[in-house]
């Protein structure tokens, strides 16, 4: 089983400190012993020049250097330098005392069997006047040795041999110990601190990560980015202290953001109703809380009504706002962005075919019905009453629907949507007429799509009639065949509408809710109702290469005229 990272970095965080404390312990030590042993030379320079100073020793090394033949070896060890030598060496700790002559013969030293010989180590520097100190290992081990001139008693300027001292190591090694004795007692406490720290922050780190290790933290960058980017919604990340942690492509391009992330959710959504839902949503959440807090168990918060969609951009979108929780901590929030544009479309495009399927099947009963009428009063010999009945037929169209100068519609599908949305003006006091100009025959290529722009032009003033004081309540239809072009124009008795009700700032500030028609519950405003239909009837009129716009706002006699215009909507004939 695999190490969990928290435990790796808590042995890396120790065993780094381990490290550097070894580190600067060995360096305190080298630093120390490096002292020492300079200050040991001093030592051993400063006993050397004391010895070579002395009278006696300046007048033993001078007789015995003129001396000829020289002392013997036994002379030498009765002699008074050998005991001035070790008199020194038991006063000053130190491990040796040789006195030479000036050829380098020792005169004294620790060693009886020693005294008369060569010095081991070179005396040529002292026999030149020079003193010196170093670390040497000589006859009696290794040392801090000092070596100085002896210079004659009755010829102060002569040398006449050599002082060598040397002090044992184990005083060094015996100093540095008992200085490095509070360096790792500080050490071992700077280690304890430093586990107690490297313990802290493993618990810290666990829970800013929530005890995810970094491999399953990375597996979930993963997953997040393949989600985000994969779903058609837009998803918008904020932090506890709304600040925009995660968006995806899809929330960008419908929110028309630009380089959210790290930017407060002020700064970075522009639009007031987006921002109205998160605010909302955390107003909801703190009263929760608060109501939570306030009795004995968790509470209940009742079923809010679903939001009304917004328009952004152009666009009809759902925005829901959820809380992002773990172990009753408030992590967050998300933001789910939906794009119902196309259901929408979809909807209206439904509702006008649905509509105009109704329609029709009501026109083939009342068409049957007066067909049976026209051939009984044929049969009777009625012709002057038949004729009679055909013509009223025709100022009426072919169903008795409540549409004057139905008749100069003579495109079926038309005629038979213009009907069935008379009825429904009808059933809220307003009238649907044909304009005295209309003239469109032959046969549409694409009814839905026609019915669709109609149908919301319609439905925009039956809201606008219904909602204005104007009295009696009309809307009128003009509808032109041009080749294979349709035109289309729609003016109603309402308000009218300021400025082009095709741009976001003419929008109305209120959508209808749930089971509510366009017009209603003072759904006002130069677009009625989501404040999308004209937008997709645009979109659909350019899609047929044609255009849909605000003609005229209002005037005393009327309200708002809008046109459209849809090419390729019928067969081109001979001669058209």
């Amino acid at each position: 089983m695999a190490t969990k990272f928290t435990t790796q970095v808590n042995r890396s965080i120790v065993a780094a400190m381990i490290v550097v404390s070894l580190i600067t312990l060995g360096l305190f030590a080298l630093t120390g012993f490096n002292r020492l042993v300079q200050q040991t030379q001093e030592s051993a320079l400063r006993i050397a020049q004391t010895v070579a100073q002395t009278p006696g020793v300046r007048a033993g090394a001078e007789a015995e250097s003129e001396r000829q033949p020289p002392s013997t070896d036994a002379e030498l060890v009765a002699g008074t330098l050998d005991d001035y030598a070790r008199e020194v060496e038991d006063r000053t700790g130190a491990l040796f005392v040789v006195i030479t002559d000036d050829t380098g013969r020792r005169l004294a030293h620790p060693s009886p069997d020693e005294i008369g010989d060569p010095v081991s180590t070179s005396p040529d520097a002292a026999l030149r006047g020079e003193e010196t100190v170093s670390w040497e290992r000589g006859t009696l081990g290794v040392s801090a040795r000092a070596k100085v001139p002896v210079y004659g008693l009755d010829r102060p300027g002569t040398v006449v041999g050599e002082v060598s001292v040397g002090l044992p190591p184990t005083e060094v090694w015996s100093t540095v110990l008992a200085d490095a004795v509070p360096v790792v007692l500080s050490t071992t406490l700077a280690l304890g601190v430093g586990g107690l720290l490297a313990r802290f922050i493993t618990r810290r780190l666990r829970e800013r990560t929530l005890g995810l290790q970094p491999e399953e933290l990375l597996e979930l960058v993963h997953d997040q980015q393949a989600v985000l980017q994969g779903v058609d919604d837009g998803v918008v990340g904020l932090s506890a202290d709304d600040v925009v942690t995660v968006c995806n492509d899809r929330a960008a391009a419908l929110l028309g953001l630009d380089d959210p992330v790290g930017r407060r959710v002020e700064e970075a959504i522009g639009h007031a109703g987006v921002l109205a839902r998160i605010e909302g949503a955390r107003s909801t959440a703190t009263a929760a809380a608060v109501a939570t807090a306030a009795v004995d168990g968790p509470a209940v918060a009742p079923d809010a009504p679903p939001a009304p969609p917004l328009v952004v951009d152009g666009r009809l979108v759902y925005v829901d706002v959820h809380d992002v929780r773990r172990d009753g901590r408030l992590l967050g929030r998300v933001v789910i962005v939906r794009d119902v544009t196309a259901v929408e479309d979809l909807s209206r495009r439904l509702t006008a075919v649905g509509t105009l399927a109704g329609a029709l099947r009501e026109q083939r009963h009342e068409f049957a019905n007066r067909i049976h009428v026209v051939t009984g009063l044929v049969r009777a010999g009625d012709t002057a009453e038949a004729l009679d009945y055909l013509d009223r037929i025709g100022e009426h169209g072919p169903v008795r629907f409540p549409v004057a100068n139905a008749g100069l519609v003579r495109e079926p599908y038309l005629q038979a949507f213009l009907g069935a949305k008379a009825l429904e003006a009808e059933r809220q006091g307003v009238t649907l007429r044909v304009g005295p100009d209309a003239d469109v025959s032959g046969s549409l290529l694409h009814p839905e799509d026609v019915t669709t722009v109609l149908g919301n032009l319609v439905d925009n003033g039956i809201a606008a009639a219904v909602a204005s004081e104007r009295a009696p309540r009309w809307v009128e239809v003009e509808a032109l065949r041009h080749g294979d072009e349709l035109h289309l124009s729609v003016m109603d008795s309402g308000d009218g509408a300021a400025g082009d009700p095709l741009t976001p700032e003419a929008l109305p500030a209120r959508v209808p809710g749930p089971g509510e028609r366009p017009g209603e519950a003072g759904a006002a405003g130069p677009a009625h109702g989501h404040g999308i239909g004209l937008r997709l009837s645009a979109e659909v009129a350019r899609r047929h290469g044609g255009e849909l716009r605000l003609a005229m706002g209002r005037t005393e006699r009327h309200g708002a005229v809008f046109v459209a215009r849809l090419e390729q909507q019928f067969e081109q004939e001979d001669g058209r």
